[in-house]
């Protein structure tokens, strides 16, 4: 394997512990200040994407998210159940996560129309999905895993190797070891229950696909949530 890239730990009891009743009250009503403002671009917001053209309204959307925090990204897309998804973004940032918790939990209901995220979710199958990067197409079927499970932290490390890492410069090779990541299972979820996370220059021995990881990694979710038997 080749140098470690970064490591991604597990939600910090104190980073992201329930805020504390005045800083609580403060997140909510920036929330609640986001939702209002949403409320009142939504006729705009429909006509911008009704002509294609989201970018007309990108601006002013990021203007009403920066109330809730400054660090917060935004991405209009297809819904999985509505024709729309607002998808917020802390980036697996822990100090972030107060802030799209009370924008999560001021949201409207969804309905046909909007669902909303505040992190990116997974996608369906993750082996459908074809990357570019520096011009060449990378489908995700051919990543491989190695993932080992550290059952008193209830973290998976993982190692993961791709064909084409050979041809790719280390920033690339980078971006295809977390992006198949990312889309397997969400970025709350990789946040929470990934520990290391390594790219291999050769398929390693044992390795497994997406599919597979995915499931390794929400039964460990389901397991590490579930209360302790008496």
């Amino acid at each position: 394997m080749v140098g470690m890239f970064r490591f991604l730990r597990r939600r910090d009891a104190e980073a992201t512990g329930t805020a504390e009743a005045p800083e609580a009250d403060v997140h909510a009503q920036a929330a609640e200040r986001f939702w209002q403002r949403w409320d009142d671009l939504l006729p705009e917001i429909a006509s911008a994407l009704g002509d294609s053209v989201p970018h007309r309204i990108e601006s002013l959307v990021a203007e009403a998210l920066a109330e809730v925090h400054p660090n917060l990204t935004f991405a209009i897309e297809h819904g999985e159940k509505a024709v729309y998804a607002l998808v917020v973004s802390g980036q697996a940032d822990p100090e972030l996560r107060p802030h799209t918790d009370a924008w999560m939990a001021a949201a409207p209901p969804a309905d046909t129309l909007w669902e909303y995220h505040d992190s990116v979710p997974p996608v369906p199958d993750p082996t459908e999905v074809t990357v570019n990067l520096r011009g060449e197409k990378y489908p995700l079927a051919d990543v491989r895993v190695v993932a080992q499970v550290d059952e008193a932290e209830r973290l998976v490390d993982v190692a993961v190797y791709h064909p084409g890492f050979s041809g790719l410069e280390e920033n690339a090779r980078r971006a295809l070891t977390f992006l198949p990541l990312d889309a397997t299972l969400g970025e709350r979820l990789a946040a929470d229950r990934l520990g290391r996370v390594e790219t291999a220059e050769l398929e390693p021995e044992g390795a497994i696909g997406l599919l597979e990881l995915r499931e390794l990694v929400r039964e460990l979710d389901r397991t590490a949530a579930a209360p302790p038997e008496s």
